[in-house]
C-alpha cells in the first residue's frame, strides 16, 4: 500500500475517533506538536525510520517524549508501533491536521517561493486559493532557494508545482529521453 494512502486512512480513522470522543480540537494540538518536533529532530527521526531499534524501544520513547498527549494520541503512537508503521507517525500528524482543518471549514496553502511573498500577492494567492477550495484559507510561505523562481502551492492533498526548478528537471526529462 502507497504511505501516503496508509497514513490518511490512519488520520482519517485517529479523527473519527477523535470526534466520538469530542477530543478533535485537543488531538490536533497534540499533531502539531508531534509535527513540529519530528520535523526539528533528526535524531527522532532516524530512530523512527530505524529497522535496528525494536518497537517497544520506539514505542515507549515516544510515549516519554510526548507524555502529556492525549490518550487517542498515545493511542495511535501504539497502534502505528504495533502495525510495524511507527515511520509514518509524521506524516499521519500532517494528514490529521489537514482533515480537521477541512472539516471545520479551513484550509492552509502552503506557498513555497525563492524569496518572501509580498502582501499584494499574498493576498492575489488568498483569493484564488479560496475561488478553488470555497473554504477559509490562510497562508503559510515558506522560503527555499533552490526552487530558483515560480513558487510550489500545497493545499491539502493538491499540489501545484510551478517552479523553475521543476521546469528544468522536465526539460531535462525530456532531453535525456529523446537522446
Amino acid at each position: 500500500m502507497n504511505e501516503s494512502r496508509a497514513a490518511i486512512r490512519y488520520a482519517k480513522a485517529t479523527l473519527d475517533f477523535a470526534i466520538e470522543k469530542k477530543a478533535a480540537d485537543a488531538v490536533e494540538k497534540d499533531m502539531r506538536e508531534i509535527a513540529a518536533v519530528i520535523t526539528e529532530n533528526m535524531e527522532l527521526q532516524n530512530l523512527l525510520e530505524s529497522p535496528v531499534v525494536k518497537g517497544e524501544a520506539k514505542k515507549s520513547s515516544l510515549h516519554e517524549i510526548f507524555k502529556g498527549s492525549q490518550e487517542i494520541t498515545k493511542g495511535l503512537i501504539s497502534t502505528l508501533t504495533d502495525n510495524k508503521r511507527i515511520s509514518l507517525l509524521q506524516e499521519v500528524a500532517l494528514k490529521y491536521i489537514i482533515l480537521h482543518e477541512q472539516l471545520k471549514g479551513e484550509d492552509i496553502a502552503y506557498v513555497t517561493t525563492a524569496v518572501p511573498l509580498t502582501r499584494d500577492l499574498e493576498k492575489k494567492i488568498l483569493a484564488e486559493v479560496a475561488k478553488m477550495t470555497k473554504n477559509e484559507v490562510t497562508i503559510e510561505n515558506k522560503v527555499d532557494e533552490s526552487i530558483i523562481g515560480g513558487f510550489v502551492l500545497r493545499v491539502g492533498d493538491l499540489q501545484y508545482d510551478a517552479s523553475v526548478t521543476n521546469k528544468l528537471n522536465g526539460l531535462k526529462r525530456e532531453f535525456t529521453n529523446s537522446l
